[in-house]
Formats: C-alpha cells, sequence, structure tokens
C-alpha cells in the first residue's frame, strides 16, 4: 500500500491493552516482518496506568537501547538535516504541559534533547486549547488521530489549515490522520452520532484530499486494524460472530483499501515533489 511506516501501538513490558500478551514482546517479530517488506516502524506511546514525564523518560531510552539499532526502526530527517527517531504520544493531554516540559524542552530537569536520546516527539490535537499546551511542552508537533471528521477539534477537517498555520509559525509538524470511515458502536453503544459511512472508499478520499491541501510533511492513516473502531483498512472479507458483524467491503474487492492507500501515496510523492520546487 505504500504506507512506508507502521505505527505500532506500544505499552512497557508487562503492560498492554491484553496483559496475556504484552505489546511490547512482539516488537522484535514486527520489526523483522517489516524489515523484510522494506517498512520501517515507529511507536506509539498508548496511556498506561502511572504515565509521566519520568516514565516516559525511562520507556524512550528502553525502546532506543532495545531496538534503535534495527534497520527497520524509523528515524526521521528533520530540517535541521539530523536523523531521529519518531515517537507519537497518545492522549498527551493527560500530562500537564509544564511536566512534559522537563523532559522536552532543553532548559528541563531531565530533558532528552541534545541527548543520545532525543527524537521528535508528536503530541496529540484534541481541543483548540492543546495547541498552545503542545507548544509550551516543547513537543515537536501534533496529530490528530481519530477517524471522525467533526469529533473533534483536531480531527475536524475544516481546522486543519489554521492548525497548519500555527504549525509553521512556530516550527511544529503538523501530522493531520486520516481514516476510512468510523463505527464504534459495538464497543461504545451511545457513540453512533460520530459513525462515519465510508460511502464506497469516498469519506477515506476526501480526508485525503483535505489532509494534502494543507500540504503536510507526513499523513498518518488511522488505521491500518482498529477493527472495534471500523477504521481498518487492511484486506476484509465478510465475517459474522455472535456478538458481532465485521464490515467488509463488498461489492469492492478485500484489498479496496490498500489499493487507495497506494494510489493516494503515489499522488503525495508526486505532490511533495511539485511543493519543493
Amino acid at each position: 500500500a505504500a504506507a512506508g511506516v507502521l505505527v505500532l501501538s506500544w505499552y512497557p513490558p508487562g503492560q498492554g491493552d491484553d496483559p496475556e500478551e504484552p505489546s511490547d514482546s512482539l516488537v522484535p517479530a514486527i520489526l523483522d516482518a517489516a524489515h523484510s517488506q522494506a517498512i520501517q516502524v515507529a511507536f506509539h506511546i498508548q496511556p498506561y496506568k502511572g504515565r509521566d514525564d519520568h516514565t516516559v523518560h525511562e520507556n524512550i531510552k528502553y525502546i532506543m537501547d532495545k531496538y534503535g539499532s534495527h534497520a527497520a526502526f524509523y528515524k526521521y530527517k528533520t530540517s535541521t538535516g539530523r536523523t531521529l527517531p519518531l515517537f507519537y504520544i497518545y492522549d498527551s493531554y493527560l500530562t500537564p504541559p509544564e511536566s512534559w516540559a522537563n523532559l522536552l524542552t532543553p532548559s528541563g530537569s531531565h530533558s532528552l534533547r541534545n541527548t543520545a536520546y532525543d527524537a521528535v516527539f508528536i503530541a496529540l490535537l484534541v481541543d483548540e486549547g492543546h495547541k498552545q499546551d503542545i507548544l509550551s511542552a516543547g513537543y515537536d508537533g501534533m496529530y490528530t488521530y481519530f477517524a471522525s471528521n467533526g469529533f473533534s477539534f483536531g480531527s475536524s477537517h475544516q481546522n486543519w489549515k489554521a492548525i497548519k498555520t500555527f504549525c509553521d509559525a512556530n516550527n511544529l509538524m503538523f501530522i493531520p490522520s486520516v481514516g476510512p470511515g468510523y463505527i464504534d458502536t459495538s464497543i461504545r453503544p451511545w457513540n453512533n452520532h460520530n459513525t462515519r459511512n465510508r460511502v464506497n472508499g469516498k469519506y477515506y478520499e476526501t480526508a485525503l484530499q483535505a489532509a494534502l491541501t494543507v500540504r503536510p510533511e507526513i499523513v498518518s492513516i488511522t488505521s491500518f486494524n482498529e477493527w472495534h473502531e471500523g477504521t481498518q483498512i487492511e484486506k476484509a472479507v465478510p465475517k459474522k460472530t455472535p456478538t458481532r458483524l465485521y464490515l467488509d467491503y463488498l461489492p469492492h474487492q478485500p484489498n479496496m483499501y490498500l489499493e487507495l492507500t497506494r494510489r493516494w501515496a503515489e499522488h503525495f510523492s508526486k505532490e511533495k515533489e511539485q511543493w519543493l520546487m
């Protein structure tokens, strides 16, 4: 699908959505598999119990010490010519900006800046007020994650131009997140108003077009396989269990969304060449 980078949900060792299978133990196999397909892997640090600037400091050191030398470990080339790992911090707003500043500003009490563990750190933008918080926290950029247009300030396509303008003015990266649709009522029955129909791929293409319009350096996709929020783009065939009906892409082919992704990834590459000229 020409995606280039796989962003992996990550919890520290011994923690995870399913404690029976902690996510960290899967990382070596994922890195090897990604490398075999010329894909790189970045980390999406999830909000585990007790997460704060100190524990994230430990997490970054752990990830870089353990996986940083792997050929598939993603590094981003910054505008200053440095090549650094890139981390997404999900629900970053749960920790106050003053605490993040200890870690992410050069004068912070336990700063990662200008150390061997420096990286590009991307915060989650949900509310409009988070823009200023992300800036004062010392983050390098922001992403919007949610695939439901209109669900939050950040995930509303109409706000992306203003967010990009803010980011440009403050030397921050803006990474809009696009998705193929959204339906999470199997796990959040009350959330029907945020369902977004896929409209045979049109919803996805509208989001991709909105993202490209603001000329971002990176576009993130929510998601490859988040089935319970109905945002997956991986191959899908009809399937029903006693408790759930999985939405497929009929009458289209199982790989419809991977094909769309590939087409738009190629379009994005061509567009970027134009912007840089």
